[in-house]
């Protein structure tokens, strides 16, 4: 095993951004069980502490790789394209009129018919998003442009946490 190596790597899986999620608990409970410090416990003080950088090291890669929008910003930045969600934060103007229209719908909205409306619209839009990264990454090889695509799944997720907010008011409210 390398510590340096890539999440996939060290998990022992294919690179790819469709990941069975099983598959990737069964090896992070496979590759944890073989570094948890407890096992070196009678090693000495040496062997428990690089125990406990292999096992934070795997706890980070399986908590990269089981994030959906995560494990497409990692497979961006290996193939180059980091998605630089604070500096970069270029939008096609379709998208940027999309916004300001869910935005404007959320503020207009006066029921919790209405927010869950747009909410089933959002995540209808999310999860064609989802499936443009999946065929961007796996079958088109274009990290580029799939960052631009995890750039707006993650302003799609921030407006859903706010629509679910919004939408507890409503049955705080009943």
């Amino acid at each position: 095993m390398n510590i340096d190596a890539d999440d996939f790597t060290l998990l022992g899986l294919r690179r790819a951004f469709a990941l069975d999620r099983s598959q990737l608990d069964a090896a992070w409970k496979a590759l944890q069980a073989q570094v948890h410090p407890d096992r070196f416990a009678a090693e000495g003080g040496t062997a428990q502490r690089l125990a406990m950088q292999w096992a934070v090291r795997v706890n980070e890669a399986h908590q990269r790789l089981k994030d959906p929008l995560k494990r497409a910003a990692y497979l961006c930045e290996l193939g180059g394209a980091p998605v630089q969600a604070h500096s970069n934060t270029a939008m096609p103007g379709d998208f940027l009129m999309q916004q300001m229209h869910w935005r404007e719908t959320l503020e207009e909205a006066d029921s919790a018919e209405a927010v869950e409306a747009l909410s089933d619209e959002v995540q209808l839009d999310r999860k064609a998003r989802i499936g443009r990264v999946t065929r961007l990454l796996d079958v088109d090889a274009n990290p580029a442009q799939a960052a631009q695509e995890v750039r707006a799944l993650m302003f799609i997720d921030r407006l859903l946490e706010e629509i679910d907010a919004r939408l507890e008011r409503y049955e705080d409210a009943r």
